[in-house]
């Protein structure tokens, strides 16, 4: 289970990101990035934020935790920012937020470099929820406390916002992990892919979707009940996880 926070605090906007996410602090103290149900994509960057950070976790990749984040629009009252004060009000309920890290500072892999089991895992992973967005000119990888962390996985499982063939397009290769940071370094594909593969079982899946908030599902059409939509996204994830791989070939082809 997922635990919740109240925002109590707007403390700072992130402008590096287009949906304008913040900083907060919440009812136990802690400081939070929160990423707004009202921004951007809505509800549906954070159901990609949720769940291909939590399959991450479920890989042992190192990703903040996330918590569910009730805001009271009231919370925008003292914001200067008319912008500020719009996201505020439209984000009103539940949002989602991961644990803030303290002096992090960008990844880069000349720098930093990461061993090749680790560096494999993560582009192993990226190419399975389709994630575009871990670039040379973007990274998502913060360094805090000599460790490394995936941050910002709302590009993630783009399939959902058109849910047209989405079981055939659970197939899909993914070509552009060609633009991977991290591609370079992933020498070891064929064991992160062995290894990796047998953990996201339907039962692991299937729990990691329950996580969704039922408020974020509410806005979609195209199913009869939001059993049929959880149901879709853990039909979609099982099949990509389902061999053979293609996606994975793709990445080994690109890599060579």
């Amino acid at each position: 289970m997922l635990r919740t926070i109240t925002a109590m605090r707007y403390v700072t906007p992130l402008r590096e990101g287009g949906s304008l996410p913040a900083i907060v602090e919440a009812d136990d103290g802690q400081l939070y990035v929160l990423k707004f149900c009202g921004a951007g994509q809505g509800p549906k960057a954070l159901i990609a934020e949720l769940v291909a950070g939590e399959l991450a976790r479920a890989l042992d990749l190192p990703v903040p935790e996330i918590v569910l984040a009730h805001l009271d629009p009231a919370l925008g009252r003292s914001e200067p920012d008319p912008e500020i004060q719009d996201l505020i009000k439209a984000s009103a309920g539940l949002n989602l937020a991961l644990a803030y890290l303290p002096g992090a500072f960008a990844f880069d892999p000349l720098l930093y470099p990461l061993e090749p089991e680790l560096a494999s895992a993560i582009v192993w992973f990226d190419s399975y929820v389709t994630n575009v967005d871990r670039t040379p000119r973007n990274t998502n990888i913060l360094v805090s406390q000599g460790q490394p962390w995936l941050i910002d996985h709302g590009a993630s499982l783009y399939f959902h916002h058109n849910w047209n063939d989405y079981r055939a397009r659970s197939r899909s290769r993914f070509p552009q992990i060609k633009e991977h940071v991290l591609l370079p370094a992933a020498s070891e594909l064929p064991a992160a892919d062995a290894a990796l593969s047998t953990r996201l079982t339907p039962a692991v899946i299937e729990k990691i979707v329950g996580l969704i908030p039922a408020s974020w599902l509410e806005d979609e059409t195209t199913f009869a009940s939001q059993a049929d939509h959880r149901a879709a996204y853990a039909a979609y994830l099982r099949q990509r996880v389902a061999a053979p791989r293609e996606f994975v070939e793709e990445a080994m082809r690109v890599r060579a």
